[in-house]
């Protein structure tokens, strides 16, 4: 995404990946889609087959206590969200890229990154035959997730870490298997959370609350199955429509961050920079939010020599990520079972989802954080 934000700017962008362009084509992952990016896309030429495939979602439901309740996004603040996974956005972002003559260079490896307080840094890196390869820029963008080199590039001592690690995860799978509902469901149940999501009119996602160390191979589909129908079912809801499990996995549930995200000539974007829990849907919309600020600050430095959005990069992006971190701990709270809960917590959780689904106000702040908060442009 930054390197399309940058080439409408005119601005030269090397895109390095490990993996091959079909894994990450693929790779099916999350994608529930705020607002602010559902606009970012349209406006920058992406929006096509997003308007054509995506799913439009006006609202959700909260599930509790047996018995379902609508938070109306549309009616609360005017905006909506729209499911369109993380790979549909892959595959048109590379599209475009190949199209216009970006570099793209898939399937890289020892990736390694040098003179970040130099005026200009080096990347190094073996390409897809094994040569050696060396590209000398004035910046990097340290894209490159949790698990990438920029952010263990940065020397010790250099950056803050903020971190919570949750006592559960989720098990999550894809099925072959029609909707019972054309928005997400997000239950709380005594038996733990459990959350009913959509890819397509024959695709649905469903996760259960699970432990952390979780062994998927203790979890065979009809097992999966049952326990969806406890945590999900009853009244005013229908009954799940079982079908062929095309993936099962379990997902760690954490809180990070880092500060900066930046270093010299390395600026941190998205998961290298920070973790949030998946139930806000906040993770790729933070990645997007942050390197469209991070487009306009390198356009305003190569327009004009200024760094005033660079020199603010992280202090802009770090507001947006901790208020997110905010909102998806509070929905993280709000709906799982905690085992360290006694009948006093219990009973408050289930006062707090009593008042968000009763309170125009309460349900308007979840809205408006769900849909997504306006951008910063510092």
């Amino acid at each position: 995404m930054l390197c399309h934000l940058l080439r409408l700017q005119g601005i030269d962008a090397v895109v390095v990946e490990a993996r091959s362009r079909k894994y990450v084509e693929e790779r099916v992952r999350a994608g529930v889609l705020e607002q602010g990016t559902v606009d970012l896309l349209n406006e920058t030429g992406l929006g096509d087959r997003m308007r054509r495939e995506g799913l439009l979602h006006h609202g959700i439901a909260l599930r509790f206590s047996g018995r379902s309740h609508r938070i109306d996004f549309a009616g609360l603040t005017g905006k909506a969200v729209t499911v369109y996974g993380q790979q549909e956005v892959v595959k048109d972002l590379i599209g475009a890229a190949l199209a216009a003559g970006s570099r793209v260079l898939f399937e890289v490896q020892d990736v390694s990154i040098h003179d970040l307080d130099s005026t200009t840094s080096t990347l190094r890196f073996r390409d897809k035959s094994g040569e050696p390869q060396e590209i000398v820029c004035d910046f990097i963008a340290g894209c490159d997730g949790f698990h990438g080199v920029c952010r263990p590039s940065i020397p010790a001592g250099a950056l803050t870490i903020y971190e919570r690690e949750y006592p559960f995860a989720w098990l999550g799978i894809v099925a072959q298997s029609p909707p019972i509902s054309h928005e997400l469901i997000y239950a709380h149940h005594e038996r733990g959370f459990a959350l009913f999501s959509l890819r397509s009119p024959q695709i649905t996602r469903l996760y259960l609350q699970c432990a952390p160390n979780e062994d998927i191979a203790k979890w065979p589909d009809d097992r999966i199955w049952r326990e969806l129908h406890h945590r999900l079912e009853g009244e005013n809801m229908p009954k799940l429509v079982e079908g062929p499990v095309l993936q099962k996995g379990v997902t760690p549930m954490r809180s990070f961050v880092v500060a900066p995200m930046r270093f010299g000539r390395l600026l941190l974007a998205g998961d290298a920079a920070h973790i949030v829990p998946p139930t806000g849907a906040k993770g790729m919309n933070l990645a997007v939010a942050d390197v469209r600020l991070l487009a306009r600050a390198l356009a305003e430095f190569y327009a004009s020599g200024r760094t005033d959005r660079l020199d603010r990069y992280s202090e802009i992006c770090l507001r947006r990520v901790w208020k997110a971190q905010r909102f998806s701990w509070w929905m993280t709270s709000l709906l799982h079972r905690f085992d360290s809960h006694g009948a006093f917590d219990q009973r408050v959780q289930l006062a707090e989802l009593d008042y968000v689904t009763s309170s125009r106000a309460a349900s308007s702040a979840l809205a408006e954080n769900y849909v997504g908060l306006p951008f910063e442009d510092g």
